[in-house]
């Protein structure tokens, strides 16, 4: 799948794991369309980063949750390389509560960007991805470990993993392939903030290797399926947790 003519969409791809897997593809060769919602100075950087390393990328804004976003997005992606052959669905936000507290607007958001805005983009994906391109879903491992306080969140990437199966058996004679992968704790800003010391030390300390993954950690299972190494795997969730679970 490398090589100057091949173009990658990853979304949410400002900055942590998003940002990682960008410059990373970036490096085996795609261009790159860097998605964002917010954060424009960041998908800058990204860009600047992708582009000081003899790549070529564009920032798209758009809001995976509200279709006509997402369409745009794929717009500007073949006005600018021509089509799409690897997505990266990776914008999604977090927001934990016993489910007997959840608040209505936070489920509603996380339904909205989690597995709306997937439904949304593997949609256009469907419609429109050149065939022999690569579908690359982001769940979580909560979805398997079943934590307390995660369940909005986890029900939304138990969905996408669903969703991750049946699109790639509705590919079938377009060599595309739908996988996602699965990380468990990383150690990115948003994951770190807020926590204290001695949970970050119990998490990294959950899997048989005894650290926090890393975004690169979560880059490379990325790149592996979409790379010419990964064309057989096709319709599977990769755990990319240290064997957390």
């Amino acid at each position: 799948m490398s090589g100057p003519t091949k173009t990658a969409l990853v979304t949410g791809s400002s900055r942590g794991i998003g940002a990682a897997i960008a410059t990373r593809l970036a490096l085996d060769g795609f261009n790159l369309v860097i998605n964002y919602t917010g954060s424009a100075e960041a998908a800058a950087k990204v860009v600047a980063t992708i582009e000081t390393a003899g790549g070529r990328a564009i920032a798209v804004q758009a809001d995976v949750s509200d279709p006509a976003a997402v369409g745009a997005m794929f717009d500007a992606a073949e006005a600018a390389f021509g089509g799409i052959d690897v997505l990266v669905n990776n914008a999604g936000i977090m927001q934990l509560s016993p489910l007997a507290a959840a608040d209505d607007a936070h489920i509603d958001r996380q339904i909205a960007i989690n597995l709306k805005g997937t439904l949304n983009t593997l949609r256009e994906a469907a419609r429109r991805m050149r065939d022999g391109g690569r579908i690359v879903n982001l769940s979580s491992s909560v979805a398997a470990l079943k934590f307390e306080s995660y369940g909005v969140y986890a029900a939304t990437k138990g969905a996408v993993e669903v969703l991750t199966g049946i699109l790639a058996k509705e590919m079938r004679g377009r060599a595309i392939t739908v996988n996602a992968v699965a990380p468990g704790p990383t150690g990115t800003d948003l994951f770190l903030e807020g926590k204290p010391e001695a949970l970050i030390e119990k998490l990294a300390g959950a899997n048989p290797l005894e650290r926090l993954g890393t975004p690169g950690d979560i880059a490379n299972a990325v790149a592996f399926l979409t790379g010419p190494d990964g064309g057989w795997i096709n319709g599977q969730v990769l755990r990319a947790n240290g064997g957390m679970i």
